[in-house]
């Protein structure tokens, strides 16, 4: 199929989406049969592209990107696997130990990083939050279901895989990562002038959790008396642990609550006996905080616990679900989601900063083939004078 067909059937798919989508809308307000008027529409349409589009089309390719599309209008998250596509993630989905370390989205049809897991393979190539990931393995990932991106990225430790990532410059950037176990960083501390502590988790789990209250009573006995908690970067880690993350140093008031279209609302409500530390704290974040991390940073804004500094978080912190179809194919999707304690959908507002600054851009290096690439954000040491979240989060401590 050449480049021209290719492109229209891209765009014939996004239109389905997009009609379907108004139908909806419109489908609302005039019957209560509006799906169904729907699935009409997108009759039509398909039968206008098959019967009067300049050669026979791919109809295949056209319906995987119209379901990809809608899916991806209401969920980035969101992923269709064919049967073949869900039989092989179910088998592999767990079975392999190596993996490049990126967090994975969906944007604008292809696969965006959220961000990348400290210390991983693809944090040592500078893969960092915005970046498109044009092709694994030589396969576009122009309406790849993301669930089976993923799994093309695990593997076994030390083998390679080939990808072409899209930045800031022209042309694709080809790398090739090798797959590791991945061990992040341990929890960072270190005690500041005028008796700032700083902790940075990096990624949570309940251990880091744990870690993070050790290091805040560590710090208190060092005579701390404001703490810096840095979640830039900070994308790894279940709603679960943010909620934990959270009651290290909230007393009292609601963290988070969890509510879907079938999923009763939750509440999670800060215990006072599981704080640590309750003294003056500021939350650091950036585009690549998401999941656990947003939840934290959410409830310790809302309930005026702390001053958040930084970017607007990414979005991302719901529960998900496989719905498995008749044919064999699935729906992984987003179910329930959980909202800030002033009653924000988390993942589709992120978490919006009191204190706003924009963290400059990493720039661009030249290896030695000439491919530009980004240092690892991780292995930059965060000084106040050369970082100016880091800056304004302890000026905001001195207030």
């Amino acid at each position: 199929m050449n480049s021209r067909a290719k492109f229209l059937i891209v765009v014939s798919s996004t239109l389905l989406v997009l009609l379907l989508l108004l139908g909806t809308v419109l489908g609302k307000g005039t019957s209560s049969e509006g799906p169904y008027r729907n699935l009409g529409v997108y009759t039509e349409v398909l039968s206008r592209i098959k019967g009067e589009y300049v050669e026979e089309p791919d109809l295949k390719s056209v319906t995987l990107g119209a379901l990809n599309g809608m899916l991806e209008s209401i969920d980035p998250f969101a992923s269709y696997l064919n049967a073949d596509q869900y039989k092989e993630y179910q088998k592999n989905n767990d079975a392999f130990k190596g993996d490049v370390g990126l967090i994975l989205s969906k944007r604008f049809g292809y696969i965006g990083v959220v961000s990348s897991v400290p210390g991983s393979p693809a944090a040592k190539a500078g893969l960092t939050t915005g970046d498109i990931i044009e092709t694994i393995k030589g396969v576009a990932t122009r309406d790849m279901p993301l669930a089976y991106a993923t799994l093309l990225l695990h593997g076994a430790p030390g083998s390679t895989i080939d990808i072409t990532v899209l930045r800031h410059s022209p042309e694709p950037q080809k790398m090739t990562l090798t797959r590791a176990a991945l061990n992040p960083p341990p929890v960072e501390e270190k005690m500041m002038a005028d008796n700032v502590g700083y902790v940075r988790p990096e990624t949570l789990s309940a251990e880091r959790v744990q870690q993070v209250a050790a290091d805040a009573r560590d710090l208190a006995s060092k005579g701390a008396k404001k703490l810096v908690l840095d979640l830039r970067q900070c994308a790894v880690g279940e709603p679960e642990d943010g909620i934990a993350l959270a009651e290290l140093f909230l007393d009292k008031g609601l963290v988070t609550y969890l509510q879907g279209q079938r999923v009763p609302r939750q509440d999670f409500k800060a215990e006072a006996s599981k704080v640590v530390w309750k003294l003056p704290v500021v939350v650091l974040t950036n585009r690549g905080t998401a999941d656990g991390a947003e939840i934290a940073a959410a409830a310790l804004e809302d309930n005026n616990r702390a001053q958040v500094v930084g970017e607007r978080t990414y979005g991302d912190a719901s529960l998900r679900r496989a719905l498995t179809m008749d044919d064999g194919s699935a729906i992984i999707l987003s179910v329930a989601k959980y909202y800030s304690p002033s009653g924000k959908a988390i993942q589709d507002v992120g978490v919006t900063p009191n204190e706003a600054v924009q963290e400059p851009e990493p720039q661009l290096e030249t290896d030695e083939d000439g491919e530009a690439v980004r240092p690892d954000a991780t292995e930059a040491e965060h000084k106040p004078g050369d970082d100016p979240i880091l800056k304004r989060g302890v000026e905001v401590l001195s207030k």
